[in-house]
């Protein structure tokens, strides 16, 4: 039997609480693009990702229609591209990141993610040939998001990585400043990062998975306010908690069905349901709003982290009983710039920077969608990576850095992207120098709990 009451529920959700699926993407081998020629390697990938992901979009267009369920964006991850154009004599990893972008643009997706390199314990001569080509390759397309894995729990921080991306980001920057840096925005370093997230900029298809699968990411912070504001007032955290379980397990439902009928009629494997409170600009869809409403007076305040740390677990609780395979991230995003509570916290002097790495600590990702000063050192850069990649290797999780230095903007000043991605405050940096650590090089060893075999 229908319940009528469930059915109003997930339409009031829809339309009022901005719940939808943030993202499908179709994760997709390239592995046997691999050729001597570079015209080859381009060729084969272009007709691949042709192929599979021609009705990626159409098909999206047909479920919203049919369910009337939103979804935000298509994209596409591939295998890491470092690791295909190695088998090239020359390699020219723009022009592969041109031909992934003319892929994208032709099948209709918004972005695609796998300009990457897994880089842990040192570079191949693939590896340091992509990020060398970063800078260019994101100024020479629209769609391709890139990233770089620096570290791991197993392997440590690879410190000569971390400051040759700090150089990388400004350069991105540079080479973007008529567009306010936005090169930037589609790069990010990661520790320990995971082979099937479907969210951008950091995407790409593992080493493991499979020749092709689709991951979804289900995003619905309004609904989660929206349920916390509901709860009575004199509830205590423990039911709290509860609740926002219960509403995660209904938001991963909705994802998993969309999943896996779109996966059904493009006759391609299902992959990992992703439940990420990622939230936008919109006024409703902020993950800082739901810090409000279990009490807080804005994000920034003492609590903060806490109740941060509450909500990530919360959601993964849900999510893990609602679907058969649940991966990617999961849990809750706070990029500044993609959310309008922690623009306005940022902008007020509520939410530091400090106060941000304190939080990573709990959250899904990491420090994620920051302006700072054009000007900042590429050292400093590399020692704002160097404790985020720290805390993801003795936490044992994902951590995450994708910082804007705005080219020619400094403190009290905003940059606007646009879209998903908003608007920032420049936020001000520490002054102190990290150039002498950063610039010894090496690596960090792995923590003592590594050594788990």
């Amino acid at each position: 039997m229908i319940d009528e009451q469930r059915i109003i529920e997930t339409i009031d959700m829809i339309r009022m609480h901005n719940l939808d699926i943030r993202t499908v993407t179709l994760a997709l081998s390239l592995r046997d693009c691999m050729a001597r020629d570079i015209d080859e390697v381009c060729d084969n990938i272009y007709k691949k990702i042709t192929h599979y992901a021609k009705n990626l979009a159409a098909y999206a267009q047909e479920f919203e229609n049919d369910y009337s369920i939103p979804i935000i964006n298509k994209r596409i991850s591939v295998t890491p591209i470092s690791i295909i154009g190695e088998s090239c004599i020359a390699p020219d990893y723009v022009k592969i990141a041109q031909t992934l972008d003319a892929a994208a643009h032709e099948v209709g997706v918004n972005f695609i993610g796998g300009f990457s390199a897994l880089v842990e314990k040192g570079c191949t001569k693939g590896d340091k040939l992509l990020i060398e080509s970063i800078p260019e390759a994101l100024a020479k397309t629209g769609r391709v998001c890139s990233s770089v894995n620096l570290a791991s729990s197993k392997a440590g921080i690879n410190m000569d990585a971390v400051l040759v991306m700090a150089d990388t980001i400004k350069k991105a920057a540079e080479l973007t400043k008529e567009r306010d840096g936005i090169g930037a925005a589609k790069l990010v370093c990661f520790c320990n990062s995971p082979g099937d997230n479907p969210f951008m900029a950091g995407a790409f298809c593992g080493y493991g998975e499979p020749e092709c699968a689709l991951n979804v990411g289900v995003s619905g912070p309004g609904v989660v306010r929206a349920a916390v504001d509901a709860l009575d007032k004199d509830a205590d955290l423990s039911m709290l908690a509860n609740k926002i379980k219960q509403i995660a397990y209904k938001i991963t439902t909705t994802g998993e069905l969309a999943g896996r009928k779109l996966a059904q009629k493009m006759d391609i494997p299902f992959g990992v349901i992703d439940l990420s409170l990622a939230p936008t600009p919109a006024v409703g869809d902020s993950v800082a709003g739901i810090f409000q409403a279990m009490g807080l007076e804005h994000a920034g305040a003492h609590g903060t982290t806490a109740a941060l740390a509450m909500l990530n677990d919360a959601v993964k609780k849900g999510g893990i009983m609602a679907g058969s395979h649940v991966g990617g991230l999961s849990g809750a995003f706070i990029p500044v710039s993609e959310d309008a509570g922690m623009i306005e916290a940022a902008q007020k002097g509520y939410l530091t920077f400090d106060k941000l790495e304190a939080m990573t600590s709990v959250c899904s990702v990491g420090l994620d969608m920051i302006a700072i000063p054009g000007d900042t050192p590429v050292e400093t850069i590399a020692g704002i990576i160097a404790d985020e990649m720290a805390i993801g290797m003795i936490n044992k999780k994902t951590t995450a850095v994708r910082i804007l230095p705005v080219p020619g903007k400094n403190i009290g000043e905003e940059v606007v992207y646009g879209g998903l991605l908003g608007r920032a405050p420049i936020m001000p940096v520490n002054a102190l120098s990290s150039a002498n650590f950063v610039r010894r090089g090496g690596r960090i060893p792995a923590p003592v709990h590594s050594l788990n075999n």
